[in-house]
């Protein structure tokens, strides 16, 4: 189905501080890019250029079929106490991320398919403040792709939560790829959805590597990146880096 994601030259900097530059970056539909690296990167940041919400210092950013085909789940955050679990959804089928959406014909049935697809109609109904980590995590995704998205940018989706959620949420997302979704999931620890995982972009040190994750996540690959010897082990099908500055133990 082609490309559904375009990033040609880009750059971004921050006063004489450079992120990343000259960053070329094609997403295939179906395809699954981790984004990975140290705090600081600019790993979110590339999520707010394709959406958007921050300006390349130079280059562009290319969606297929404009903003309106990309979904996007952001890092968690205290939600209102007021909204349901349905009302959650409900934004993301009305388009309206604020206040409460004017129903339309239709949109309850699909709020209830998109419910029953990420396995949250046991919930439907009950405040959002009441619900886990891992049951809120449920409805952003339903909320992300409620409109068929080309695109699904995830913003550290497992973050707070346990084993067990971040496999469910992982496979949700991953699930969004059978439509022909191309799915960009930023995470500081890639072993969760290492198995789901077709290319890798680590950023670190102003550099940037893109390729398989056996092409990446090697201990001469990143040592060049860091400039300092960087060991990289498996374990266990884990991948667990040691010597990264800024990294802890297996959060790669």
């Amino acid at each position: 189905m082609g490309a559904v994601l375009s990033v040609r030259g880009a750059s971004l900097a921050f006063g004489d501080r450079t992120l990343w530059h000259d960053l070329d970056l094609t997403v295939e539909s179906g395809e699954f890019l981790a984004v990975i690296g140290p705090n600081g990167t600019g790993k979110t940041s590339l999520l707010k250029a394709i959406l958007g919400q921050q300006e390349l210092t130079s280059g562009t950013v290319e969606v297929a079929g404009g903003a309106a085909n990309v979904g996007y789940i952001p890092q968690q955050k205290m939600l209102a106490a007021s909204v349901r679990a349905r009302d959650l959804v409900g934004f993301g089928v009305s388009g309206t991320r604020w206040g409460f959406p004017l129903p339309r014909r239709g949109d309850r049935q699909r709020v209830d398919e998109l419910l029953a697809a990420v396995g949250a109609t046991a919930f439907a109904d009950e405040p959002v403040s009441v619900l886990s980590g891992g049951e809120q995590q449920r409805l952003r995704v339903g909320q992300a792709i409620a409109g068929d998205p080309s695109l699904l940018l995830c913003d550290e989706p497992l973050l707070s939560l346990d084993l067990a959620h971040q496999r469910g949420v992982s496979e949700l997302i991953d699930a969004q790829r059978t439509t022909g979704a191309g799915v960009v999931f930023v995470t500081h620890d890639v072993n969760p959805i290492l198995n789901m995982v077709d290319r890798v972009l680590y950023l670190a040190g102003g550099t940037f590597r893109i390729g398989t994750p056996d092409e990446v996540l090697r201990s001469d690959v990143l040592s060049e990146m860091y400039g300092t010897p960087v060991d990289v082990f498996r374990a266990h099908d884990r991948i667990v880096v040691v010597g990264a500055p800024d990294d802890h133990g297996d959060h790669h």
